[in-house]
């Protein structure tokens, strides 16, 4: 429960299920959103995170079901699949329904992910079309889209005095990449890319994670590591979007990114990767695409409109306008109230 797009969207529920008449816990390996939530008043428990492990697993499972006896829920929500692996033999005593929210997996794991969920999930909730198709293709039956979407966050510090903090001035472009350092979201791509950039700008890396020191490393080697700040996890998105000029994704993957629609909502334009949830994500307009692995490509979107604000302005407000249309995370909570209750009522008869 810490800096990610899955993270942002179970806390958003949480806190606006209330408005639903949910009573609502989240069970996770804990984080600063976590934290929040319970100075909030949410119940919170701690449930280690499986990755995959045997014994993993079966940490986490008597994780859960110790949760499971405190709070005894109705419906149980898992996001993602080892989430739902454990849910499941946490609830199984208590034939509590189980959901799963699924928010992508690479290529190549699907066919995986989707033995899984047949056997642990009765509704699979698909965060974009793609990422549907690709699940039906993989053998689960009939999944639901439920597109992502962003719940109200105001920044707190004004644009100038983040700059500031970061050492950067007023009329400097800026790029901001949300994401962990992990090998999915290919910074090497962008680092790459931004060493072919040139020009004054400077590129933020919101996030960490294992390929921190590797990627320090390459910005050295690239001759851009004074032109690149590596911030760390971060709980201040939306400040340092109201800094930025433009977001970046490279990744290889993604189901439908949180980072994107937020930015979409900040007005700010997008350059990303032409994958599965993005190019729904930016199908309203409000971004780039480029292809996937391409530096050229990449280097010259970002040059196309860091260095133009009339172009970046027309985007932000056509990215604005598509997220109203097709995010609104008041549809989204009706859309999952009416999903759990279905799912507690067909228990219950």
């Amino acid at each position: 429960m810490g800096t990610g797009g899955a993270e942002a969207l179970v806390a958003g529920m949480a806190r606006a299920g209330g408005e639903f008449g949910w009573h609502s816990a989240v069970a996770s390996g804990g984080g600063h959103r976590a934290e929040a939530l319970r100075a909030l008043g949410v119940p919170t428990f701690t449930v280690p995170v499986a990755r995959r492990k045997a014994t993993g697993v079966l940490r986490a499972t008597t994780a859960a079901k110790a949760a499971v006896r405190s709070f005894r829920p109705e419906v149980v929500l898992a996001h993602n699949v080892s989430a739902s692996l454990v849910a499941r033999l946490a609830v199984l005593p208590r034939r509590v329904p189980l959901l799963t929210v699924f928010h992508g997996v690479a290529d190549a794991d699907y066919e995986g992910a989707a033995r899984i969920l047949r056997r642990t999930s009765r509704t699979v909730v698909a965060v974009a079309d793609a990422t549907a198709e690709r699940l039906r293709a993989a053998g689960v039956t009939d999944p639901v889209v439920i597109p992502n979407a962003v719940f109200p966050q105001r920044e707190r510090v004004d644009r100038d005095a983040v700059r500031a903090v970061h050492g950067v001035g007023p009329d400097v472009p800026v790029a901001l990449c949300p994401a962990r350092l992990v090998p999915q979201k290919r910074h090497d791509v962008l680092l790459e890319a931004w060493a072919r950039l040139g020009g004054d700008a400077v590129l933020w890396l919101a996030g960490d994670g294992p390929l921190r020191p590797d990627l320090a490393h390459l910005a050295a080697d690239l001759g851009v590591a004074d032109r690149v700040a590596f911030l760390g996890n971060r709980c201040d998105v939306p400040d340092l979007l109201a800094a930025a000029d433009l977001t970046v994704l490279t990744s290889d993957w993604e189901g439908m990114p949180v980072a994107v629609l937020e930015s979409l909502t900040a007005g700010r334009p997008v350059v990303a990767t032409d994958v599965d949830g993005v190019r729904q994500a930016l199908a309203g307009g409000g971004g780039v695409v480029v292809p996937r692995r391409d530096p050229a490509a990449t280097a010259e979107a970002l040059r196309s409109l860091l260095f133009d604000e009339r172009a970046r302005s027309a985007l932000g407000q056509a990215g604005r306008a598509s997220v109203r249309r097709a995010h609104d995370p008041a549809l989204l909570m009706r859309s999952y109230d009416e999903l759990l209750r279905t799912a507690v009522g067909g228990e219950r008869a």
